[in-house]
């Protein structure tokens, strides 16, 4: 990692206590000599109209805090892109799976982070591409998953999918989620899908509720090539990215996934690992 000199900062909107941390944070870097630039919601919790946009806060610094929960992360993860910015994500929001760090963890573990100390971790994103009569049309990058979701209130929607050109199922369902081992604990997990650990080279295919009950959540290997075929009528079904970006789709789009080259960089704190992040969040039993 290269010397921390410019920090980038990307905060939750409407989070009670960030009124308190932004400020004490700008305090505290700029008493080590580190810059920041942040957007427009930090701009607001510090009562200043300086904010950036947030595409482009990434942009000449050596980290990046997210202040939120896992959502915050994931705007963050986009705006970061393919560059090679860790990120330190603290824990303003709820569940957080990937935001580990709590608040008071907060300096302790920036200052670990500024002596190149820290423990990281690389997950890898996933790239999707809508073919309209074999044209791209669009193209996303996601952390957690890809999700065809259905547009109207009660009626499902036909979805077929393939894997490497081998047919998979012609679904009858609400949705179907592409999940990466990320975002196999996120929409994939309340749909029934199982929990990947994050190194296991995999995507997670979960339909949503389907109609035949026997439609159960497939693992295939991470180099496969995910073909989802819409075949609900124009704008009866919508994509979603990491549940934040997206729109509607046209009968016979193709949604082509597969492993993206690129990757986001996580801080983790030391003490938190991957199980007693499912004990913590999942509540699970104890010894």
């Amino acid at each position: 990692m290269q010397p921390v000199k410019t920090v980038g900062i990307i905060s939750k909107p409407g989070v009670k206590q960030a009124a308190d941390i932004v400020p004490a944070l700008l305090a505290w870097l700029e008493k080590r000599g580190v810059a920041a630039r942040y957007d427009e919601i930090t701009a607001h919790y510090l009562n200043r109209a300086d904010g950036l946009p947030r595409e482009i806060v990434a942009d000449g610094v050596q980290l990046m805090i997210v202040l939120g929960g896992d959502g915050t992360l994931l705007s963050g993860a986009r705006a970061v892109g393919s560059r090679e910015i860790p990120l330190f994500a603290v824990n303003l929001g709820g569940l957080g799976f990937l935001t580990a760090i709590t608040v008071d963890e907060l300096f302790p573990e920036l200052d670990r982070a500024l002596l190149n100390q820290q423990r990281v971790a690389r997950r890898r994103m996933l790239h999707c591409e809508i073919l309209r009569a074999n044209v791209t049309v669009a193209c996303y990058e996601a952390l957690n998953d890809m999700v065809v979701t259905k547009a109207s209130i009660a009626r499902m929607i036909d979805i077929e999918t393939w894997v490497d050109d081998h047919f998979v199922c012609a679904y009858k369902a609400d949705g179907l989620i592409v999940a990466t081992p990320t975002g196999s604990t996120a929409y994939s997990l309340s749909a029934g899908g199982p929990i990947i650990f994050p190194s296991v080279d995999a995507l997670a295919i979960t339909p949503i509720c389907p109609h035949m009950l026997t439609n159960r959540p497939v693992i295939v290997p991470g180099e496969s090539i995910i073909r989802v075929v819409n075949r609900a009528d124009d704008d009866s079904a919508w994509l979603t990215i990491d549940g934040q970006v997206g729109g509607p789709l046209k009968r016979m789009d193709q949604i082509v996934c597969r492993n993206s080259a690129n990757a986001i960089i996580l801080i983790r704190p030391p003490r938190m690992l991957f199980f007693d992040v499912l004990r913590e969040k999942l509540r699970w039993g104890e010894r």
